[in-house]
């Protein structure tokens, strides 16, 4: 039976506006040459959205298993699941191959598989690997959401985001190199879906102390991104989320806004519209920001990136504009009937 839980609309909602933060600021350190000292409002923003895609994936797991059709056959749920994300995705990915970032040295299938159109697609074959894996987590529920192994799965994802982070990259491609480093923020989400009562409860409980770890763990991964590239030139220092301190970040965080939006004085209709275009701001929010860098960001940062004032409100100006204007152009596109079908 399928189960509609609001607060999710507003998880989906939050995850792509910090997607959002995440790269317009990227691109203002790109501007500032990697200036992290000089601009330290962008970086800690930088640095404290990037729960964004880790939480996309919980959310991921947490519906498909709320939504679980038990009568459904695995090539059945399969098809349903790719037709809704798979043609939107090779649609958008050829206008960012033609288009977009032309320079490519790989085929489009190479492109189209690694998820390289554009630099925040590689989200898309990741969840198609966890799509493919679901039914298989869904049958054995009781093994992964048993205390010690999901326990020991913790533990593991910790491990490997250690080793990958701090020691060597794994040499696996994408979208298999992110399915590695991701798997335990999907199993959460499935497990999470069967214990909304005991999360919330918890919460209830223990709601100021998590805020205030979240909060010190959020300057931790500001403060752990910009001393490594200080420190190491390399700027996956910050950019990347796959770390340990961003898994715990990512589980505080979506601990805190699942409870905050359980509560029904923080349920909005707006949100649900809203989530509904999610997936397409996802897929096109790149190409809004490349033309209003092209337009008029490249004019402000030249403009407000002389002062210190300047520095501070560059960044919400240029987030507001790629935000808003990606949800206006995803709201009208939902207007053309089924056109949705093709752009997600």
């Amino acid at each position: 039976m399928k189960t509609y839980v609001k607060s999710i609309d507003f998880l989906r909602v939050i995850s792509i506006l910090a997607v959002v933060v995440v790269h317009t600021t990227t691109r203002t350190l790109e501007a500032a040459k990697f200036n992290l000292i000089g601009f330290s409002v962008s970086i800690f923003l930088n640095q404290v959205a990037r729960f964004a895609v880790p939480l996309f994936f919980i959310i991921s797991g947490f519906v498909l298993e709320v939504s679980f059709d038990q009568k459904l056959g695995y090539f059945s749920f399969i098809k349903k699941r790719f037709a809704r994300i798979f043609i939107p995705y090779v649609f958008w990915s050829a206008i960012y191959y033609l288009f977009v970032y032309t320079q490519n040295h790989e085929n489009f299938i190479q492109v189209l598989l690694k998820g390289d159109a554009s630099y925040q697609l590689y989200f898309i074959p990741t969840l198609c690997i966890f799509y493919l894996a679901f039914p298989f987590f869904h049958k054995i529920y009781k093994v992964i959401s048993n205390k010690v192994f999901f326990f020991l799965l913790f533990v593991l994802q910790m491990w490997l985001l250690y080793q990958d982070y701090f020691i060597k990259q794994f040499r696996f491609a994408d979208p298999i190199h992110i399915a590695i480093l991701a798997y335990f923020f999907f199993i959460a989400g499935i497990v999470a879906a069967r214990n909304r009562e005991k999360i919330n409860l918890f919460v209830r409980k223990w709601r100021y102390f998590l805020v205030a770890v979240s909060a010190l763990i959020g300057i931790y991964v500001f403060w752990e991104g910009r001393s490594g590239y200080l420190s190491t030139g390399n700027y996956l220092a910050y950019y990347s989320q796959w770390r340990p301190s961003v898994l715990i970040y990512t589980i505080f965080v979506g601990l805190i806004l699942f409870y905050l939006f359980e509560k029904p004085k923080f349920q909005f209709s707006w949100a649900e519209k809203l989530s509904k275009l999610s997936f397409l701001v996802f897929l096109i929010h790149v190409i809004v920001l490349e033309a209003t860098w092209s337009l008029i960001g490249k004019n402000l940062f030249n403009l407000f990136s002389g002062n210190i004032f300047g520095k501070i409100f560059f960044d919400p100006i240029f987030f507001v504009l790629v935000g808003g204007i990606s949800f206006l152009l995803a709201f009208i596109i939902h207007k053309i009937p089924k056109l949705y079908i093709l752009t997600g």
